[in-house]
């Protein structure tokens, strides 16, 4: 923003401020309250306070308030001027790499001098400018393209097959604004048809926990403005905000509430219910000491953060994300986290059996549940793109002692439980996957700190066994889904759509295995093979019953997916043993497991042979 007071004069050297601290300096200068207070009680017996007059009826100030007024006038005058975002960028590449289609007919460049020095002008830009800058920038004489929506209208800046510039784009958005539609647009600028490559899109914030707000408004237009056109969320904002992004959804409204009981119960380290109240202005308890049956809002408890300290919001802001993050998580792993309609990718879907399971009595319309063999191509982390996180991103190296896996370690953002305690968690990440664990549990596994040259040869070893496409059975429901929704499984309402090799598309409702299984069985004994129970148990959303009161189901066991068997007497301990499951003892208990890899479907054949198996139920994952 320019200076009023002293316009530019029309000598190239300019020495004036293009920034707001006249208008701080004003506030401090005129609104900050220095005038002296003094309590008094009114005639109902209310304490307040009221302004101090001498005997002349002249307001008294408060000197501690004047010297603090004074500092503060003193130190910003002292403070260098902070250009904008976009005098930044141009300033630091330069006018003739950086092409502007914005709306200003003037702006403040910098000149270089014959000695070398820097000096500043203002130059002013015709009409036809952002014309111009645009077509330098399609024509690849300029590699940096800032826009804005006075200047972008009706232009494209895509990496049209047409113009000489195909790079890939890269597109920054900086102040979003509140308009999602105007957002939705600017980001269609650069990602249209006859395109050589869609752009990556950078959200750009700053590390104030307070600005989180606007974030968090434009992440929830956007998905709100996705799922009106498109019938998904994820097509609004291009898949650039989390699901943490959000402030403003139900599970962040959860999170608050629990944050407001953790202040009450005093839970919160560093902040007091006191201090919360005081600093916000928002009060948690009633007249008898409890919670308020009507708390402040999440748009209300945003709104005052801004208000506070950055001390305050990023520690008030560290246990709020830490309860959303647990609560989002924790709905993603049972498949109740609703992401609308998604479309599942993979290398091949084809569609191997189609069994009707209901036909409508009015239209004759059928549902079907369709077996679908799904083949990904495996596309693993190498061995060199793990060393360059281990070098750039300070990651480690660790090596399993047990099971010879090499992994890497990674930072990871901690959760927090409702009882405000805070779990630090870290993130190991191998091949094909990563997971995030506890740092409590690390401390006691098998995983090891390991030199360069032992990581690298498990890492190796393992990409060698590796094939290059992964097989899977998946299962779906379609057709005429409404009038048997209710008969269908409760473990997950989430909708698919995908395409086969053959050009069908198919929408429905993905089903657990075992769920198809009973259907396939006439709802009677389900007969599995032990490839077919081991694929299923691995799946994770499926127990299998087995006689004498025995389950079989996927746990958690060292930060590694195993298959546990439970339910069994000590007297026939060595009988499963020598069928070939593994006995360990964990927190003082025997466990018995059935092995990993190939040998884990022959045991599992032998188990099921000597104990039939009842039945098979669904189950959340957890």
């Amino acid at each position: 923003m320019e200076n009023r007071r002293k316009p530019a004069p029309p000598a190239a050297t300019l020495d004036i401020n293009c920034d707001c601290k006249e208008y701080v300096l004003d506030y401090l200068e005129h609104s900050f309250p220095v005038q002296l207070h003094e309590p008094f009680t009114d005639s109902e017996g209310n304490l307040s306070s009221r302004p101090v007059r001498d005997d002349d009826g002249n307001p008294v100030v408060n000197r501690e308030a004047v010297r603090r007024r004074e500092a503060m006038i003193e130190r910003l005058a002292a403070l260098p001027p902070v250009p904008g975002a976009l005098d930044q960028i141009i300033q630091h590449f330069g006018t003739d790499k950086v092409a502007e289609v914005t709306g200003r007919s003037r702006r403040i460049v910098p000149k270089r001098n014959d000695d070398g020095s820097v000096r500043f002008a203002v130059e002013n830009r015709p009409v036809s400018a952002s014309l111009a800058e645009t077509q330098a920038f399609m024509d690849d004489l300029k590699p940096i393209l800032i826009f804005s929506e006075a200047g972008g209208t009706g232009r494209s800046y895509h990496a049209d097959l047409a113009c000489r510039n195909q790079r890939l784009r890269i597109h920054y958005g900086l102040e979003f604004g509140f308009k999602a539609d105007a957002a939705i647009q600017g980001f269609g600028r650069d990602h249209r048809t006859n395109q050589k490559q869609p752009p990556r899109y950078r959200p750009v914030t700053t590390n104030v926990k307070g600005q989180k707000r606007f974030i968090s408004t434009i992440a929830r237009r956007l998905d709100s403005l996705g799922a009106i056109t498109r019938g998904q969320r994820q097509a609004g904002s291009q898949n650039m905000f989390r699901p943490e992004d959000n402030l403003e959804s139900h599970y962040a409204h959860d999170a608050l509430i629990q944050l407001y009981r953790l202040l009450a119960r005093g839970k919160v380290d560093g902040c007091s219910l006191t201090d919360f109240e005081a600093a916000t202005g928002l009060s948690l308890l009633d007249s008898d000491g409890g919670l308020r049956d009507e708390l402040p809002g999440i748009t209300t408890f945003l709104n005052r953060m801004l208000a506070l300290t950055i001390a305050m919001q990023d520690l008030l802001f560290e246990v709020f994300e830490g309860l959303l993050r647990a609560r989002i998580e924790g709905a993603i792993a049972s498949g109740n986290f609703e992401l609308g309609l998604e479309t599942l990718q993979a290398a091949s879907f084809r569609v191997t059996g189609r069994t009707p399971i209901y036909t409508h009595p009015g239209t004759g319309a059928q549902t079907a549940l369709l077996t679908i063999e799904r083949k990904d191509r495996l596309v693993p982390l190498s061995l060199d793109d793990a060393l360059r996180q281990v070098d750039d991103r300070g990651a480690k190296m660790l090596v399993n002692t047990k099971t010879g896996r090499a992994a890497i370690q990674r930072r990871a953002r901690s959760v927090t439980d409702e009882e405000g305690e805070v779990h630090p968690r870290i993130r190991l990440a191998w091949p094909l996957t990563d997971a995030v664990v506890r740092a409590k549990a690390m401390a006691v596994s098998e995983w090891q700190p390991a030199d360069r040259t032992a990581f690298s040869a498990a890492w190796t070893a393992e990409l060698a066994g590796l094939p290059e496409y992964e097989s899977s059975t998946l299962y779906m429901v379609s057709g005429l889904l409404l009038p048997i929704w209710r008969q269908l499984p409760d473990e997950s309402t989430r909708v698919y759509r995908l395409q086969t090799d053959e050009g069908e598309r198919i929408i429905g409702r993905r089903v657990s295995p075992a769920w198809a299984a009973s259907i396939a069985n006439d709802n009677g004994p389900v007969q599995l093979s032990g490839e077919e129970a081991f694929a299923m148990l691995l799946a994770g959303d499926s127990v299998l019953h087995l006689t004498d009161g025995q389950s079989l189901k996927r746990v958690r066991a060292m930060s590694d997916w195993r298959i546990e068997l439970t339910g069994f007497s000590d007297l026939g301990v060595e009988r499963l043993k020598a069928m070939g499951l593994i006995s360990e003892i964990v927190s003082w208990k025997l466990r018995l497991y059935v092995p990993t890899g190939a040998v884990g479907a022959e045991v599992l054949g032998r188990l099921l042979e000597r104990f039939p198996l009842q039945r098979v139920s669904a189950r959340k994952a957890a």
